[in-house]
């Protein structure tokens, strides 16, 4: 369906249209992900943190800093949310050896076995643009590089 029957609305012009449209757009297609999240306890940000460490366990254990670079949302308190990670015992913090200022973050057991029970969150992913080809999808990726400059 076109954004205009979509949302009811009017634009100033193409390029208002396509940034309401991309807005709109990922709030859509999001939603049903970050509800299966929920489904497992975990917030998006959580979950960002888990798959990061996942991602990076032959480099860990690794820093804050580390995962603040990483993160999708770069606005996120990753001390709060590693903390609250940490209370549910999905990854280990310890004082790291070398600088006693840094804490030393890795993945738990514990955190990969919430990961393999999250598949389903992760292939309802794929799902989400399922209405384009794999070109498109290439395409896709290479205009929102190229948005970001």
């Amino acid at each position: 369906m076109e954004l205009d029957e979509e949302v009811k609305g009017h634009f100033r012009n193409d390029y208002h249209k396509g940034l309401i449209n991309l807005i709109y757009t990922v709030n859509l297609v999001s939603y049903d992900f970050f509800q299966s999240l929920k489904n497992h306890g975990v917030t998006e940000q959580q979950y960002n943190v888990l798959r990061i460490l996942r991602g990076f366990r032959s480099q860990a254990p690794v820093s804050l800093g580390f995962i603040k670079e990483r993160m999708l949302d770069k606005n996120s308190d990753v001390s709060r949310i590693v903390d609250k990670l940490h209370r549910r015992g999905l990854i280990s913090k310890d004082i790291n050896g070398s600088d006693r200022r840094q804490k030393a973050i890795e993945i738990t057991e514990k955190g990969l076995n919430l990961l393999s029970s999250m598949l389903d969150c992760e292939k309802k992913v794929d799902l989400l643009l399922k209405n384009l080809t794999p070109d498109e999808v290439r395409q896709l990726n290479r205009l929102l590089d190229k948005i970001r400059g």
